[in-house]
């Protein structure tokens, strides 16, 4: 395979006369962009915009408030993956707001890295119950599968928050404006769910797609190739990522996510909701739902279903709208110390990705230093 300064020297041959706007969804693909500097090794004339590949920035403000509520319920022990505590919700500033700070309060929050360590959580305190709280994409939320299909301590139960990453750029792709001009998708959700399962971008929508992988050489081999597909004006799905993202996908664990779940309509906070995008507990394991079992401290928190912080734009970020710094509060109200936003706070979050790779300024499309990516991200292509 071409070495990445291989893969750059055959896009600045392209003989690309305007402006060329290509997503990449995953976080994942985003945090090896910056952090190996391929914008400023590309073209001017191609806008690399991320997209919405951060499970932890879409996840609904109610599932967090939820988690919060139940978090400082006596004799709860509540556990989620790490990125997911520092994500505020828009509780009253008189209480705990996110997960880290129902911990300062005396909460039973503990970080976990995987689902299995929920379930020996609950097996070591058996007078409590215990709350997976399980946000995600596929790849995250196929180990739950995996988990539910096993069986769980009696203890447990689930705030289940997992999504689906197609029907989001689906939704792109039918508004009027989408922003992009071809797509790099994500190489983990194919490994998973099989690359076929991007085969609607060109066929449907006549997007120049490829499917990559996270080394700047795989990134740059799917950039070639979606680039090749615009100029010659022919749009198919290119798999970058073959020897890892195989056809079909990982069969046991499709079986297992159609085994455990059910594909339902789903909110993504700040965008709404949109069909067919999240996955819900089957209901033979309806006993499990912690929006059941605590039926209480989830009503409650729908009173802030949807919203993002007062001043946030990390809605728009997601969608590939703006850039991170293009937000009023990027690198001012909001940084990583004191995240306002939940792109600030994962490390698949684009705001969070910037500011690690030095982009420590914010900026906006009327600024004179603005951008030409940023100007392409705006709708001047």
């Amino acid at each position: 395979m071409p070495t990445a300064k291989e893969w750059l020297a055959r896009i600045h041959a392209l003989p690309l006369r305007g402006k060329v706007s290509v997503m990449n969804v995953c976080g994942g693909h985003e945090r090896s962009i910056s952090m190996a500097g391929l914008r400023r090794a590309l073209p001017p004339t191609i806008a690399l915009i991320p997209g919405p590949g951060c499970p932890v920035c879409v996840c609904p403000e109610e599932d967090i408030a939820t988690a919060v509520r139940l978090a400082m319920m006596e004799k709860v022990v509540l556990v989620a993956f790490g990125d997911m505590l520092r994500v505020p919700a828009n509780l009253p500033r008189s209480g705990p707001r996110s997960l880290e700070e129902a911990r300062a309060a005396g909460a039973a929050v503990q970080p976990i890295a995987s689902p299995r360590e929920a379930a020996a959580i609950a097996r070591a305190h058996p007078d409590r119950e215990v709350v997976f709280f399980a946000a995600g994409f596929e790849t995250t939320t196929t180990p739950v599968a995996g988990l539910i299909a096993e069986g769980v301590p009696r203890n447990l139960s689930i705030l289940l928050s997992g999504r689906l990453t197609w029907p989001v750029v689906e939704m792109l792709l039918e508004s009027e404006a989408p922003g992009f001009d071809a797509l790099i998708a994500p190489g983990h959700v194919s490994t998973i769910m099989g690359p076929e399962e991007w085969e609607f971008v060109p066929s449907r929508y006549g997007i120049p797609a490829a499917v990559a992988g996270f080394d700047p050489p795989s990134l740059l081999a799917a950039l070639y190739s979606v680039l090749r597909q615009f100029l010659e004006k022919r749009s198919f799905l290119d798999n970058c990522y073959a020897h890892v993202a195989k056809p079909g996908g990982n069969l046991t664990a499709r079986r297992l996510l159609a085994e455990t779940l059910d594909v339902v309509d789903a909110p993504w906070r700040g965008i709404g909701r949109i069909p067919r995008s999240g996955f819900a507990l089957k209901p033979k394991f309806a006993s499990l739902d912690a929006r059941e079992r605590f039926a209480g401290a989830s009503a409650e928190a729908r009173k802030h279903a949807g919203e993002m912080p007062p001043g946030c734009d990390c809605a728009r970020v997601v969608l590939g709208k703006i850039y991170p710094n293009q937000c009023a509060l990027y690198g001012r109200a909001c940084t990583p110390r004191r995240p306002i936003g939940p792109c600030m706070v994962s490390d698949e979050g684009a705001c969070r990705i910037w500011w690690a790779s030095g982009v420590r300024e914010s900026s906006s499309p009327a600024d004179a230093g603005a951008s030409s990516q940023a100007q392409a991200v705006l709708g001047g292509k």
